[in-house]
């Protein structure tokens, strides 16, 4: 079977900014088209190259029933369609599936991949129910409810983590070894001038208002990013009560967009903005754990995905994690014999936040990158989901033969 393809710099991501930061008064489907269309302008890409879209977000906006054709429609491309989906935290590697699946059963040759959300604001809704006590229904506050509770599973986020936690007897000092060192590398991203975080985001970055028509803000970078220290980790105290998971030790909701193109090998060749750097999806991979045990979860997908790319964790040159917990990497470093200092290369989750839809595509494109700066090779990106999931997607860089 063919080898379905990422056009080399075809990718980009907004900053992400904490929630109720720049980005909050922005419409996240609007505020993704808007930045396509100008990354599409700036690499001289014509939307009519796409035959199909998908969009992923976890957070409804307003008019996000419309979805993808929506926002092709903003950006020029309004003869093509495609799905809009939501799967947690692993939305952005399911966005990337679903477009690999579709070139390969020969339905579209290149596809704008497109994630995105904003978790400030989020909706409050209201669900009517006519048998309720004199008629009245059920309200959710779409962000925060679905932060605080699994419906299943019965717990928070928090107490996935320190269920692994236990099991694992991992300490509250090997966790904040690994938040210490995530920071330090994501700071080797921020050097020269912010150098790796320009291969793939345009800097500085020009907020508009909610109008589209001025700019309000200009971000050098990520926004609300705390940096962490040895001394201010220490005198955390963990979220729960007899638990190790601090406030340092976990990400924050954060606000943002991210995209790519994915299409065939010719296409790719003309698209890419270094011909000779060749990029090919090799592995997908899906898993559910134990309830309650989110974290764990990436282990299996994982497995997977190298699987169907018939390769070891040993062939690795590079790997990213979404890590809304310190506790996830030591877990799949444990389970793996991946060394859990060197995954994570120039950023991840933990430190620059989690916007859930478009945080896997950002960590696939600093992938991509990292495996250049390499000069070639395997990499993995894996990340838990709400649900106690997990997906994994397998990428390879070399140069084109």
């Amino acid at each position: 079977m063919s080898h379905v393809h990422i056009p080399y710099g075809a990718y980009w991501c907004s900053p992400f900014a904490r929630w109720q930061g720049s980005l909050a008064h922005l419409n996240s489907v609007e505020f993704a088209a808007h930045l396509a269309r100008k990354e599409l302008a700036r690499r001289q890409i014509d939307p009519a190259q796409f035959d199909y879209g998908v969009l992923g977000l976890t957070v409804p906006q307003q008019h996000s029933f419309y979805g993808l054709p929506w926002l092709t429609g903003m950006i020029g491309a309004d003869g093509i369609g495609g799905p809009t989906l939501s799967q947690a935290c692993a939305t952005s590697a399911r966005v990337v599936s679903q477009a690999t699946q579709e070139i390969r059963a020969g339905a579209a040759t290149c596809v704008l991949a497109v994630t995105t959300d904003r978790t400030s604001n989020g909706p409050h809704i209201y669900y009517p129910n006519p048998q309720g006590p004199g008629g009245t229904g059920t309200t959710e506050d779409w962000v925060l409810d679905n932060f605080t509770k699994d419906p299943y599973g019965g717990t928070d986020m928090t107490e996935t983590a320190e269920n692994c936690a236990r099991k694992w007897q991992i300490t509250v000092a090997e966790q904040n070894e690994v938040v210490l060192r995530r920071y330090e590398q994501y700071t080797h991203a921020l050097a020269d001038g912010a150098a790796f975080m320009k291969r793939y985001m345009t800097l500085p970055f020009e907020v508009p208002d909610a109008r589209y028509r001025k700019t309000v803000k200009t971000l050098d970078g990520d926004e609300g990013v705390h940096p962490s220290t040895a001394e201010g980790l220490n005198k955390l105290k963990p979220v729960k009560e007899g638990g190790i998971v601090t406030f340092g030790g976990q990400t924050h909701p954060a606000d943002g967009a991210a995209a790519m193109i994915i299409t065939s090998a010719e296409k790719a060749k003309e698209l890419a903005s270094d011909p000779a750097i060749n990029v090919t999806l090799r592995g997908f991979g899906l898993a559910r754990t134990d309830k309650s045990y989110m974290p764990a979860a990436t282990v299996p997908a994982a497995r997977r995905a190298l699987g169907q790319a018939g390769i070891d964790i040993g062939d690795l040159a590079a790997i990213k994690s979404h890590n809304p917990f310190a506790v996830n990497d030591i877990v799949f470093a444990r389970e793996t014999g991946a060394d859990v200092m060197q995954m994570n290369n120039f950023g991840c989750s933990l430190i620059f936040g989690h916007p859930q839809g478009p945080t896997g595509m950002r960590l696939i494109i600093e992938l991509i990158e990292e495996l250049v700066l390499k000069g070639g090779g395997w990499g993995l990106f894996q990340g838990c989901a709400a649900g106690d999931t997990a997906m994994a997607v397998v990428v390879k860089v070399d140069e084109r033969a």
